[in-house]
């Protein structure tokens, strides 16, 4: 065994494509590096950012990061549809069969593990401490390791560009497919490693988020009246809870059998790949909730906010909420209804799918009634909620079709599941979150995005998904399977179809260029104009709202709750304007470097364990417990904010506020 395990020059993939990136990888980091080092930022980016404790800011970071992922993850897509319009005449197309497995894996990986779920706990962070007037979450600490971990497996997903090759097993990596014997390489070591990673982040943030929400909420505020968002946050945060461990026990029982000659899921001596199927399942179908239920409560946010109205029906969401989470714990075998279970057991998991769209269908006509008779106002955020009413819909109606045995039997395997799976996911959680982005950007920022670019974002995004997955649907009746790279000259038919894909593609990317234009162009033009920063949405008052973007101590004075609206409730006795608020000293927790440290020597712990190179891999493991064990004897952890710096940053958003109120008469 080498010093360097199995690295070598040979890892260095030879693929002109890969080598191309591999470049203009580089060339952009040193780009960056030679900025930051060019303006003397470092020294800030360490002290207030990267180990920052705020939650607004790791949230931020949260954002920034599955943002630059997207556009990694879209790009994979965009490979995909491009090498199947080319390969539609039965061509090559311009992938190797070898580099397109190891893509569409990549973009299944990325999509949900670090652009969906990354901008799910971003604005988890964000909003939930500010709709509960908390000052932070519970484990501020925590939080900057769960991001970190978070960044952890970001980096040996990017690595294995480079250094080696992914997973080509699809995103789930089903044995035998990712078991030593048919993937020798490394490509399956990455993918475990980076999901175990951010999964261990992920459930860390799970911890803190129901701990914050349960035991910090502010005084007076009850379970039955927090904010839609936070409710499904919670809940969310408790299928983390329930499901992640399945998912590292799973990844855990793979490693075993890759490394130590185990029979979890081999075909012999015991073992079975079937349950592996069930394991991943059990967590892979609950995790498209824990990602849609949040976008659900921003939904229900933002539709209320632009009709003017309360919530139609809070009640029923909150019971609707906890129906979905429970009963998408209970339809995990409807994703291989053909693998020979036996009809009793596929009529209940159908059975449970079906169900499952009720409490979904009374969200739905719940955001309708809200909208109902309502002052709307189509700014970008509700156009996105609309576009959601639309998309979800549909893609809900062809998930009841696939619950049915029978016509899943049918449609099993073929480019159908694709066309369903991302109407829902596209729109329902990715039109979410940018509806919660546009939403909260001022919450965040101080300012909001440009309207003209969030609109042509908005319309590319829409009708870019109809041209890209309505030929999916079609072609997955026509009999097209998934996961094919080419399709042969038995099928012109198709060709046409794939063709209009491909364009389906190129206006979506539209959409994400005018997103990271509208992103760059608007915080241009607020460093050049400084508008007053009050809040663009609702510019509130002093006692419960704070400035835009939060001050780092979120609230002067942690408001009173006496009604599930507080706002409206302060009008309405003449609460609203009160400035003889006494102001105290407020306890705050020290940035701290240890999340950084301990990740950063987990990166490199997993990086060597997928090369073998098993002495570093030690180093790194002792390395971040000695780190732990250092940090525990550092006890200055918190500091206090006074009195006078509390009044002065009061005082400037009273008045900006005013102003704010006045320009709108």
């Amino acid at each position: 065994m080498s010093f360097l395990g199995r690295l070598s020059l040979d890892a260095i993939p030879a693929d002109p494509i890969v080598q191309v990136t591999m470049v203009a990888m580089v060339l952009g980091g040193i780009v960056l590096l030679g900025g930051i080092t060019y303006l003397k930022k470092w020294g800030y980016l360490w002290n207030e950012w990267f180990t920052s404790v705020d939650h607004k800011r790791l949230g931020i970071m949260y954002v920034i990061v599955s943002l630059v992922m997207l556009v990694r993850g879209f790009a994979d897509a965009f490979m995909m549809r491009l090498q199947l319009s080319l390969a539609a005449n039965g061509g090559p197309g311009y992938l190797p069969p070898e580099h397109y497995d190891q893509i569409f894996t990549a973009h299944g990986v990325i999509m949900i593990f670090f652009v969906a779920m990354g901008l799910v706990v971003g604005l988890m962070n964000v909003v939930v401490p500010l709709q509960i007037g908390a000052r932070d979450v519970a484990y501020p600490l925590l939080n900057n390791f769960s991001f970190w971990l978070f960044v952890s497996g970001v980096v040996l997903v990017m690595l294995s560009l480079v250094l080696g090759e992914f997973a080509a097993t699809g995103w789930l990596a089903y044995p035998p497919l990712s078991n030593i014997e048919m993937s020798p390489g490394v490509g399956v070591d990455y993918y475990i490693w980076a999901l175990q990673l951010s999964g261990l982040g992920t459930l860390l943030t799970g911890v803190n988020m129901v701990v914050t929400i349960l035991r910090m909420r502010a005084p007076g505020m009850t379970l039955m009246q927090m904010p839609i968002f936070t409710w499904t946050s919670l809940v969310a945060a408790m299928m983390i809870l329930a499901t992640f461990p399945v998912l590292t026990g799973a990844l855990a029982m793979l490693t075993v059998d890759r490394l130590l000659g185990f029979h979890f899921f081999t075909n012999e001596l015991g073992g079975s790949p079937m349950l592996y199927v069930n394991l991943i399942w059990t967590w892979g179908h609950p995790e498209v909730y824990i990602l849609v239920l949040p976008a659900f409560g921003i939904f229900s946010e933002v539709v209320s906010a632009f009709s003017g109205k309360r919530l139609f029906g809070y009640k029923s969401m909150v019971y609707a909420t906890m129906a979905i989470a429970i009963l998408s714990m209970v339809v995990w075998v409807h994703h291989f209804f053909t693998m020979g279970a036996g009809p009793s057991v596929n009529a209940f998991f159908g059975i449970m799918t079906m169900v499952i769209a009720i409490p979904t269908g009374v969200k739905i006509f719940n955001w309708i009634f809200t909208m109902y008779k309502g002052k709307i106002r189509f700014e970008v955020p509700m156009l996105w909620a609309v576009g959601f009413l639309v998309t979800f819909t549909i893609g809900g109606m062809t998930g009841v079709l696939l619950s049915i045995p029978p016509a899943d039997f049918v449609v099993h395997n073929s480019l159908f599941l694709v066309a369903h799976f991302h109407n829902t996911i596209i729109g329902g959680v990715v039109f979410g979150l940018m509806a919660g982005l546009t939403y909260w950007w001022p919450k965040m920022f101080g300012y909001k995005l440009n309207d003209k670019l969030g609109r042509a974002s908005f319309w590319c995004w829409f009708w870019g998904f109809w041209l890209a997955f309505v030929p999916l649907y079609i072609l997955g009746f026509m009999g097209m399977t998934r996961r094919m790279n080419t399709i042969g000259l038995d099928h012109p038919e198709w060709t046409p179809y794939l063709h209009v894909a491909f364009v389906g593609a190129l206006v979506i990317a539209a959409g994400i260029g005018l997103t990271v234009l509208n992103i760059l162009w608007s915080a241009y033009q607020y460093k050049k104009n400084r508008d007053v920063t009050g809040d663009p949405w609702n510019a509130r008052t002093l006692e419960w709202s704070i400035s835009s973007p939060a001050p780092f101590y979120n609230f002067a004075k942690l408001p009173q709750i006496n009604d599930i609206d507080q706002f409206w409730y302060d009008k309405e006795h003449g609460k609203a304007y009160a400035t003889d608020v006494k102001y105290e000293e407020i306890h705050m927790p020290k940035n701290r470097t240890i999340g950084v440290v301990m990740a950063a020597l987990l990166t490199v712990g997993g990086f060597a364990v997928i090369w073998h190179m098993w002495w570093l891999a030690v180093l790194g493991l002792a390395g971040t417990i000695v780190s732990l064990i250092v940090s525990s004897f550092n006890t200055e952890h918190d500091y206090y904010v006074d009195v006078e710096t509390i009044a002065k940053t009061e005082s400037e958003h009273l008045q900006a506020v005013r102003d704010y109120q006045e320009s709108r008469g």
